[in-house]
């Protein structure tokens, strides 16, 4: 076996969506920043109500799936399809954008603490067009295994025997949430064909002979074992791992098609108002 190691470091930086909306954004914040097929990473972080509280109106998507994960705060999602859903606490909204969605997500909170991820999984041109879809995953659906040293919460994929309640497709995605106690390690096989991208959002991280520190994320080279060390304060991070697609990609704000005709087609069928019909 091999033990992956850091190939990349990619800092998150401040920035904001939406409705002015602050946020801190690694995966995506340019075009050479992302890992196959992991397109962006948002994480936002505030009890300051000015930083959250108008939210992301109405607005669209084609071509990719969004993977919302609150760990804190309430917010509603609404769509064009009649969908209406809320997002509490340690729940997780799966939406695959396909053709063509048109959704808000506006903080049902005034003030108090606002945390979360918004992850872009990107989807291969043979599905960029198919009929959208939509998941509320309440977070007594997300399993949590203990481990010696911490903890794991299971959105996505397997970890030993233990299935998250989102499984297989194209991307075969892997999301979890690990803490781990001071010096504590997490240790796990994953497919070698599968990209790896690490982001702590609590404490520091070690990976081979590099740390990875609060908010900075880090792309695993090849390999098909992962080892982590938490620093001295202990540490909480995203797992994120995916088969890549391999195809171009084109995006354009909300839309991420493989060509520059498919984004104009996007935009015009927008304006037209055919984008999710």
């Amino acid at each position: 076996m091999t033990t992956r190691k850091i190939q990349q470091i990619i800092d998150s930086v401040p920035a904001s969506d939406g409705a002015d909306v602050r946020l801190r954004r690694s995966l995506g914040r340019a075009d050479h920043l992302r890992v196959d097929p992991f397109l962006m990473l948002d994480e936002f972080s505030s009890e300051n109500p000015d930083d959250y509280v108008a939210g992301f109106p109405s607005h669209p998507h084609r071509g990719f799936e969004t993977v919302t994960y609150l760990l804190d705060g309430h917010m509603l999602h609404e769509d064009h399809l009649g969908n209406r859903g809320d997002l509490k606490s340690g729940a997780v909204q799966w939406m695959t954008a396909g053709r063509g969605i048109i959704h808000s997500e506006m903080p049902q909170q005034e003030n108090g603490r606002m945390r979360g991820f918004q992850l872009w999984i990107n989807l291969p041109a043979k599905e960029k067009m198919k009929p959208a879809g939509y998941r509320d995953i309440q977070p007594g659906e997300i399993p949590t295994v203990f481990l010696s040293d911490g903890k794991i919460r299971i959105v996505a994929g397997t970890y030993e025997s233990t299935n998250g309640p989102v499984q297989g497709g194209s991307t075969d995605p892997v999301y979890w949430d690990i803490e781990l106690k001071p010096q504590g390690t997490f240790k796990t096989n994953l497919p070698p064909e599968h990209n790896v991208y690490i982001y702590p959002f609590e404490g520091s991280v070690e990976i081979g002979d590099r740390v990875l520190k609060t908010h900075s994320g880090g792309v695993l080279g090849s390999g098909d074992k992962v080892e982590v060390k938490a620093g001295a304060d202990g540490a909480r991070f995203l797992l994120l791992a995916a088969r890549p697609i391999r195809e171009p990609i084109v995006q354009y704000g909300p839309f991420v098609m493989n060509t520059r005709a498919e984004i104009e087609q996007a935009i015009r069928d927008y304006q037209n108002g055919v984008l999710a019909v």
